[in-house]
């Protein structure tokens, strides 16, 4: 009788234990950097929506830096050191040279919907696909950017020729035009650049709104231009293949299906916030605003003609890089 008393209990507990199993939570570990800001507005509704779609049964667990370094995110993807995390393209371009396309000043200023779109369909494109499958990862949705603009400490500028011998901090794209100006790519970590700003390290600096107003760096700049519009950085989220294709399904369709509706979130809230603020920020604080003219709008566009030859030379030896760029540049002129 005390034998079949202990096995009923023994079996009782396993029976609760492999209960307990199946109704665990599912949780992914997503690795951003930085604080919370609009630049990861995309990432913390989705997650909203994941967890609310689930009733709780799939948890993404966002963390700011305590996962990986900014620079080290698509390895950790690549060997599943955490299932999602967010980079930029440009931190290593050896890494992931097909979605620089969209980095390539195209001298157009899109609205960010639409510059959401053109992401998107970019990062569908089989030759890019096959790129990131190289680091066992899936492009999950971009985190759109309005186009960068320059915030910088020194004199305003009054030509082109000001660029000269400045060092700015910026993505490639924007990078590859001052360069040919003189200008100096000088790279600084995003936590770091008020202060490099400060101590001289760089001069400038070029981002979009919300990183001027994350950095501060108009706290301590001259002057703004207003109408840059050589591009922007491509900043991805993307999870591991392997954790993507190992959800059941439920938990696949709520992630999935949850995109659209946080990118939507992302845009409006960037549109009605951040673009605004950054505007009052930099009136505020009295900086000088650089507004390019015509004919120096035109010398930039010409430059920047020679930057995207430069990338389709480039990249030809390893991928179909004309057919990539003549895509995304038809998107970009839609």
């Amino acid at each position: 009788m005390f034998t079949h008393r202990k096995l009923i209990t023994i079996s009782a507990i396993v029976g609760a234990f492999v209960v307990g199993e199946v109704h665990a939570a599912t949780e992914w570990n997503v690795s951003l950097w930085g604080k919370r800001r609009a630049f990861t507005e995309n990432v913390e509704k989705l997650a909203e929506l994941v967890e609310s779609k689930t009733n709780g049964e799939f948890r993404l667990n966002i963390s700011y830096g305590g996962l990986s370094k900014s620079r080290e995110n698509l390895d950790g993807i690549s060997i599943g050191a955490f299932e999602m995390a967010q980079f930029c393209s440009f931190y290593h371009t050896a890494k992931n040279p097909t979605i620089t396309v969209t980095e390539l000043p195209f001298s157009r200023d899109v609205s960010l919907a639409r510059v959401t779109e053109i992401y998107q369909a970019v990062h569908e494109h089989p030759i890019v696909e096959k790129d990131l499958a190289r680091w066992n990862a899936t492009l999950l949705m971009p985190t759109p950017l309005p186009q960068y603009n320059i915030i910088s400490k020194t004199a305003p500028i009054s030509d082109l020729a000001g660029f000269k011998g400045m060092r700015v901090r910026g993505p490639g794209g924007i990078m590859g035009v001052l360069g040919k100006l003189g200008a100096v790519k000088t790279g600084v970590p995003f936590s770091e650049v008020r202060q490099s700003m400060d101590s001289g390290v760089i001069d400038a600096a070029s981002f979009a709104p919300h990183a001027h107003l994350a950095t501060n760096s108009y706290k301590v700049g001259k002057w703004a231009t207003t109408n840059l519009n050589l591009g922007s950085a491509n900043c991805p989220v993307v999870v591991n293949t392997d954790a993507l294709n190992a959800l059941k399904p439920a938990h696949r369709d709520a992630l999935l299906g949850s995109v659209e509706e946080a990118l939507a979130y992302y845009v409006k809230n960037y549109d009605e916030n951040t673009t605004g603020k950054y505007e009052a920020a930099v009136r505020d604080q009295g900086l000088a605003l650089v507004t390019f003219t015509p004919q120096q709008t035109a010398e930039l566009n010409q430059l920047a003609e020679s930057v995207r030859q430069e990338w389709i030379a480039k990249y030809s030896k390893d991928f179909d890089a004309q057919a990539l760029f003549d895509f995304t540049a038809k998107l970009f002129n839609e």
